[in-house]
């Protein structure tokens, strides 16, 4: 994994955007104060690819992603590992409550090609998101969280313990360094797969008890019985098909038996018609009716034809009736012209008094319309009288007053205004009633006038009683002519009903010599018959059918002689069949072939295939279960050795003697490896070996002519040598390949010397390996040795990132 660009917002204490560019760096420092934040930068890039960070303890917990006054932060970290490009984001918000949660992580795969600022622009393929994350960046680098921690964040402090530490206490750390308590968890695992393999084992025999009786005895048998089965089916072919000649030889019987019986039914079926024998009567009776109505309809033809002669000589009714409705028409005027004029004259009469009536109103109305007026005046005057003074002058004749006039109270005024009212409406009352009299009596007269002048422009009538004379002759013959209407349409509804007749007794004997000749034609197809039936030659009805049942009566006897023979036949072939059939189940059942008394030969072949079948199902499950036993067997044996070597390296792990092996082991790869790494780092001045004698980690010093001494006599600077080397060298033995390598240690406790050792062994591992190094410090001395320079300042807005130097 190598880092290309960090981007952080309100990540712990950088509560303000910050990207940390890594491009085309090998070698770099974080500087500053401490608490500044250097160690952040670090921690974000774990966080970003774990979700966690090794100082906040848990591997779950993100509380301390967010610094108490944010309530989101977010971290963004583009990467490559193996030649492709990756981009890691996650971001946190904090909920009502104040807990930390992720609110949104994934990781892509980027296009190499596109620029650094527009990485995340350019997805080629998504890879993950959410909790799956962490699985994807722990699969694309190759490290898990507890390597990356161990490899990449190098704990070289631990490893100046381990290079100056006695035996035992190394053993505890190697062991915590190398994650040996694994084995402890082996040995567990090895206890359980132990149980485990026991109950499979058990599991096994329990189902190896249940197949005991699958045996090669039972099988033999099983087999023996299915041979002579198969045998059985070959040989009985013989049987089936005597059987089946059995049957078919039943069949034909039955079908001879069917057709005698066909025969006979056809034979008791024939019956001459019951109306044949007076068919030839009814036909003679019916031809002389219909003569007789023959001859009655031409005599009231004749009869019709005379009272419509008789009819058209008196004329047409409709002159006289004319006539006499002209009559009727002249009276009935005249007696309204008679009214009329009385009712005009009637009306002139009225009129008169209507008009007096009129007069007295009007004159009556014309008196009150006087008092009216009268007594007004009185009321002016009175009221006026109140208004002098005398010596005034009169406001009427202009003369002054000498003596105010005396009046007495006037009438109600009121009075006199609804006599007045009273009086005019009779007045308008009797207007209105002459009016109406007098265009009552103009029209009334005007109307006596027209029907006069109408009545007088009708011609005159004729003789009544000779008038209704012609009329009753007329209606006379009209009925006569009618009831020779009706008498020959009676007539030709009898002629019609004789000749239907006749028809129906035609169609009855026609019927009859069909029937007749259709019963012959079933006896002819019937067939069997020693004598022909007689043919039919139409004429005598009755004897034609007297000739056919006599032949009847012959072939019936002829065909009960038949049928008894047939059944005597059938009943011998049935008893064989019977027999048959008895001997071929006895036989299946002695091979334990059960089958019905009345099968069929299919059915008999059937019940065989299926006990073959049954006999060749359970001969192969005894297989099976023999196969399987075979198979518990060995399934039984192999679960109890691998429950024994579960148990020996249960045994064996739970000996200190193999964590002493163990660590002995690891202990000398890690030197030989650190040796090589050492030897590199000093210019060929020092290796690392292990005493033979104490076990302690010893140094060769070629400068001193290959002198083995305790490493407690390095030097400061040599001590980190050392360290660094065991430290890089436990890394080589977890990841095969380490892209970056941060170093976040203290140097301030080193003196001049040895920190410039350090320095020079840092210089030293960036320029020979194909990795970043970055370190974080506070020792000016330190960093300004370094090519690139982070420096890393904290102030009340959080801590900030200047790049300061690149060389």
């Amino acid at each position: 994994m190598r880092p290309l660009l960090l981007q952080l917002d309100h990540f712990g204490s950088f509560r303000e955007p910050v990207s940390v560019d890594f491009t085309d760096i090998e070698y770099f420092a974080l500087v500053g104060p401490t608490g500044a934040g250097k160690s952040t930068i670090i921690d974000a890039i774990c966080f970003a690819l774990y979700g966690t960070v090794p100082r906040w303890g848990k591997e779950n917990v993100i509380a301390h992603a967010l610094a108490p006054s944010v309530t989101a932060g977010k971290v963004a970290l583009v990467f490559e590992s193996d030649g492709r490009r990756y981009g890691v984001v996650r971001s946190m918000v904090r909920d009502g409550k104040g807990a930390v949660r992720t609110k949104e992580a994934r990781i892509d795969e980027l296009d190499r090609a596109a620029p650094l600022d527009r990485a995340y622009d350019a997805v080629v393929k998504p890879l993950a998101e959410g909790e799956n994350v962490t699985p994807e960046a722990q699969r694309v680098t190759g490290l898990e969280y507890r390597f990356f921690t161990q490899c990449v964040v190098l704990p070289q402090g631990r490893f100046a313990e381990f290079l100056h530490a006695a035996p035992r206490e190394r053993q505890d750390l190697l062991v915590q360094l190398l994650d040996a308590d694994v084995y402890e968890l082996i040995r567990q695992r090895a206890a359980r797969e132990e149980e485990t393999a026991r109950q499979a084992a058990s599991f096994a025999r329990d189902q190896l008890a249940k197949l005991s009786g699958a045996t090669a005895e039972a099988e033999g048998e099983l087999a023996e019985r299915l041979a002579a089965l198969r045998r059985l089916a070959e040989t009985i072919g013989a049987d089936l098909d005597l059987l089946r000649a059995r049957e078919a030889e039943i069949g034909r019987a039955e079908q001879e038996r069917a057709a005698v019986a066909e025969r006979q039914s056809v034979l008791s079926s024939l019956r001459m018609p019951g109306a044949a024998p007076t068919l030839a009567a009814a036909r003679r009776a019916a031809a002389e009716a219909v003569g007789v109505r023959e001859s009655e309809v031409a005599g009231l033809e004749g009869d019709e034809h005379e009272a419509y002669e008789a009819l058209a000589a008196l004329g047409d009714r409709g002159e006289p009736r004319a006539a006499l409705a002209a009559l009727d028409a002249r009276e009935r005027l005249a007696a309204q012209a008679a009214r009329a004029r009385a009712e005009a004259t009637s009306a002139a009469e009225s009129l008169h008094g209507l008009a007096t009536a009129r007069d007295a109103a009007e004159q009556a109305l014309a008196t009150a319309e006087n008092q009216r007026e009268r007594l007004r005046d009185a009321h002016a005057a009175a009221h006026l009288v109140h208004r002098l003074a005398v010596g005034e002058p009169c406001p009427v004749c202009r003369h002054p007053v000498a003596e105010l006039p005396r009046h007495d109270q006037p009438a109600d005024i009121r009075t006199a205004d609804r006599a007045l009212a009273n009086a005019r409406e009779r007045a308008e009352r009797a207007r209105s009633a002459h009016a109406k009299a007098e265009t009552s009596a103009s029209m009334l007269a005007a109307q006596a006038t027209r029907l006069e002048s109408e009545l007088t422009a009708l011609p005159a009538g004729g003789d009544r009683a000779e008038l209704e004379g012609r009329l009753a002759a007329v209606a006379k013959a009209e009925q006569l002519a009618k009831e020779a209407r009706h008498a020959l349409r009676a007539a030709r509804g009898r002629l019609e009903e004789a000749r239907t007749e006749t028809e129906q007794v035609e169609r009855q004997a026609e019927a009859a010599w069909r029937t007749l000749e259709a019963a012959r034609d079933r006896l002819l197809v019937s067939g069997g018959h020693e004598e022909p039936p007689p043919p039919v030659v139409r004429g005598d009805l009755h004897r034609a059918w007297t000739e056919l049942l006599g032949w009847r009566d012959r072939a019936a006897q002829a065909a009960r002689a038949a049928l008894a023979e047939r059944e005597e036949r059938l009943a011998e072939s049935r008893a064989r069949l019977v027999a048959d059939r008895r001997r071929l189940a006895e036989r299946l059942a002695e091979h334990g072939v059960d089958t019905a008394s009345d099968a069929s030969p299919d059915q008999f072949g059937a019940a065989v295939a299926a006990v073959v079948a049954r006999v060749d199902s359970a001969l192969e499950r005894i297989k099976e279960d023999r196969r399987r036993a075979a198979e518990l067997d060995v399934q039984i044996t192999q679960k109890e050795h691998e429950a024994k070597v579960a148990h020996e390296l249960a045994l064996r792990l739970r000996a200190n003697a193999f964590e002493r092996w163990l660590c002995a082991e690891a202990l000398a790869v890690l030197v030989a490896s650190a040796s090589e790494t050492l030897r590199e780092l000093s210019d060929g001045q020092y290796e690392l070996a292990l005493s033979d004698k104490t076990g302690d980690i010893e140094v060769i010093d070629h400068g001193e002519a290959g002198l083995r001494r305790s490493a407690r006599t390095l030097s400061g600077g040599e001590t980190f040598q050392a360290a660094l080397a065991l430290a890089l060298a436990l890394s080589g033995a977890v990841a095969r390949r380490l892209e970056s390598i941060f170093l976040d240690e203290g140097f301030g406790t080193l003196d001049p010397a040895t920190l410039d050792t350090v320095a020079t062994t840092l210089e030293r591992l960036a320029a020979g390996q194909e990795r970043v190094i970055g370190i974080v410090t506070h020792v000016p001395a330190l960093a300004e040795r370094v090519p690139v320079r982070f420096e890393v300042s904290r102030d009340g807005k959080g801590s900030h990132v200047r790049k300061a130097g690149h060389r």
